[in-house]
């Protein structure tokens, strides 16, 4: 039995992208123990998986921000003790960065990651036993897939599958009559127009739907209301944790989202899903793979109103 350490810590679109590393593994494995290493943040992604053993939670974000803190320090010890008591037969980080790779090493067993040309971060290479040549312009699904089999020695076989359903993340047992518009992004150069998302939610209700506004900030909660009470009957969701928020996602007939994370959430739960890509090009790091899903726009080139209506109801009418 093998027992296997992924190490892809954040952020939420690049630990939904590592979903179908676990996929693979167990349909080689079946029997192969996975834990997975991620910010805390996230940590309730990789437990939907039900290939994923253990979830090992780290607070690399927070632990920057209080570097000179003892409970900093203590968290530290903690987190380095626990991957201690594990020997792996493989540590496997697909994230090639720097931070992923030191964490890497705090683990026992042949740590495996990306060379030094085809890592995000090159100096990242130094810290791994075995390293790995890939393309850099493969998209992320490819990419983690690909360092991953060649690190375990199969070959990759059929589409990306990300394991997670709707029907797993408890309270989705129908599918409802509205759909999530995914607004916000912390990059502003990712937005879409707040008159474009009004003009589509006025398009959505003429089609006999309701509108849902997440929000993660104050500023995302104030756009979040502008958009709403501009198009009747929308509703500003409260604050929502990762499992609400995939619960939220996976009771929608449908959701549109600019390059957020959550957005690669809802097409991994099988959703159909709009992406709109504003400032961003979605060859590398678009929805991949999923079952109803579509990229609009590129860098500079939004997708019209129009565009991204039509796409959602050809998703509705289209095979799954």
């Amino acid at each position: 039995m093998k027992k296997i350490l992924l190490v892809k810590t954040s952020s939420l679109g690049d630990v939904v992208h590592n979903l179908p590393v676990a996929t693979d593994i167990a349909h080689w494995f079946p029997e192969a123990r996975i834990d997975w290493v991620v910010e805390e943040a996230f940590a309730a992604l990789p437990a939907l998986h039900p290939a994923v053993r253990r979830v090992i939670p780290v607070a690399v974000r927070r632990w920057r921000k209080q570097v000179f803190s003892r409970g900093t320090w203590r968290e530290v010890g903690a987190f380095r003790r626990t991957l201690g008591l594990e020997q792996y037969d493989f540590v496997i980080d697909t994230q090639g960065l720097i931070k992923s790779a030191l964490l890497a090493r705090c683990a026992n067993g042949e740590r495996h990651g990306y060379d030094a040309d085809s890592a995000r971060e090159s100096t990242a290479a130094r810290f791994y036993d075995v390293t790995h040549a890939l393309l850099p312009t493969q998209h992320a699904v490819v990419r983690n897939r690909a360092l991953v089999a060649a690190a375990l020695g199969y070959p990759i076989e059929g589409g990306a599958d990300y394991g997670i359903r709707a029907d797993r993340v408890g309270g989705a047992d129908k599918v409802d009559d509205y759909c999530v518009l995914l607004h916000a992004s912390s990059r502003a150069d990712k937005h879409w127009s707040e008159e474009n998302w009004i003009a589509l939610g006025r398009k959505l209700v003429a089609a006999g739907l309701k509108c849902v506004l997440p929000w993660g900030n104050e500023a995302e909660m104030a756009a979040a209301k502008r958009i709403a009470a501009a198009v009747p009957g929308a509703r500003v969701a409260p604050r929502l944790d990762l499992n609400a928020m995939a619960r939220l996602l996976a009771g929608a007939k449908g959701t549109v989202g600019v390059d957020t994370g959550l957005m690669h959430l809802s097409a991994a739960l099988g959703r159909p899903t709009v992406a709109i890509f504003c400032a961003s090009s979605p060859e590398l790091t678009g929805v991949y793979g999923a079952r109803a899903a579509c990229n609009l726009g590129a860098l500079d080139a939004p997708p019209s109103v129009d565009e991204v209506m039509a796409a959602l109801t050809g998703l509705w009418s289209g095979p799954a």
